[in-house]
């Protein structure tokens, strides 16, 4: 399947016999090692299953209690990268049969030639038959994903990925030890300036997906509490601009300025809620890696152009709706330069 060792990894909790037809498909098509991963099954249940996939001729590796997904994928990648010296990467696979063996060599195969990319196995969520929380955690997450960071993925909670070595020596660090660790992985490309391969595959669901430990719930919720941070930030600073934007305008109301009452009372809060921001956003929100002083320079750059335009069309806003309160005004402008400001830190500030 590849010019150096691609090993199989399966993470397993508590499977069904799909995982044994797995693996003896896998042996018998590929040389390439299989690494199967108890996490912390029930052995009186479970244990024959295993049994059975260690005769196959399967690498078992096994946790004393669940542990989580992203624990069993780092735990499959720090042996797989002490164990073979010519290691190109490894292929994932879910334990329940959703991959057929056809797809996951051909991942394995679009990795050996792409060994800097993440190869994604994307499922076409447009056939018939597919489950409706599988079709909505999908949709939704790609949404949130191209919305939030930019990055334009067709199938974010699939298994069934090609990780290059030098990636997988990354992840070992990284944060997430249940399947909140695979979103975190796509999250990290964009980080790290990694290209994402979508390869289509074939969308096959047993039983309506039933043998799946993934809880629409609770594990969306682990998943999207990394895109909370964005949010707070974001809110808090935009909280803090209004209540000092209002508590301008009441004082300086009469002051005989030129530039006009809205225009000051716009700087002298932006000033303020804009050096707040920053500094929540290159420590907690973006995790910079540009130099704080040349983050600093591009963020008030950006910080000025926003203030400028919020204060032109609050000023012009209000000079054609008078009836209409500033601060009503403002939050209309406010929340289109918003989406505008985000993207340029995203993109350029914090990159």
């Amino acid at each position: 399947m590849s010019k150096g060792a691609v090993p199989i990894v399966i993470p397993a909790y508590e499977p069904g016999e799909e995982l044994i037809r797995l693996v003896k498909e896998l042996v018998e098509t590929t040389t390439e090692p299989v690494i199967v991963v108890d996490d912390g099954s029930d052995p009186v249940k479970y244990g024959h299953t295993f049994d059975e996939v260690r005769k196959l001729g399967a690498v078992t590796l096994r946790n004393a209690v669940n542990m989580g997904k992203g624990r069993a994928l780092k735990e499959a990648f720090n042996h797989c990268i002490n164990e073979y010296d010519n290691l190109v990467g490894v292929v994932t696979a879910d334990s329940d049969g959703q991959h057929s063996v056809k797809d996951i060599c051909k991942c394995g195969e679009v990795l050996a030639d792409n060994i800097k990319s993440l190869i994604l196995g994307v499922r076409d969520f447009g056939k018939p038959g597919i489950p409706a929380r599988s079709v909505f955690g999908n949709k939704t997450t790609s949404r949130v994903m191209n919305l939030l960071l930019g990055l334009k993925i067709s199938d974010t909670q699939t298994g069934l990925r090609g990780i290059g070595v030098d990636f997988m020596k990354y992840l070992l660090t990284e944060k997430g030890e249940r399947f909140e660790f695979e979103t975190n992985m796509l999250i990290a490309t964009k980080e790290k300036d990694i290209s994402i391969i979508e390869v289509p595959v074939d969308t096959i669901y047993l039983e309506e997906n039933k043998s799946s430990h993934f809880n629409p719930l609770l594990d969306s919720l682990r998943i999207y509490a990394v895109f909370f941070k964005f949010l707070l930030s974001s809110v808090s600073s935009c909280l803090l601009d209004m209540v000092l934007f209002g508590f301008f305008c009441t004082v300086l109301v009469n002051a005989p300025v030129k530039m006009g009452y809205i225009m000051l009372s716009t700087i002298l809060a932006r000033i303020i809620s804009a050096t707040y921001n920053f500094f929540i956003n290159y420590e907690i929100v973006f995790s910079g890696e540009k130099e704080k002083s040349k983050a600093a320079i591009s963020y008030f750059a950006l910080a000025v152009a926003i203030m400028l335009l919020s204060g032109f069309f609050v000023t012009l806003g209000h000079g054609i709706m008078p009836m209409i309160p500033e601060v009503c005004i403002k939050i209309a402008v406010d929340g289109m330069l918003f989406l505008i400001s985000f993207y340029v830190q995203r993109e350029f500030v914090y990159k």
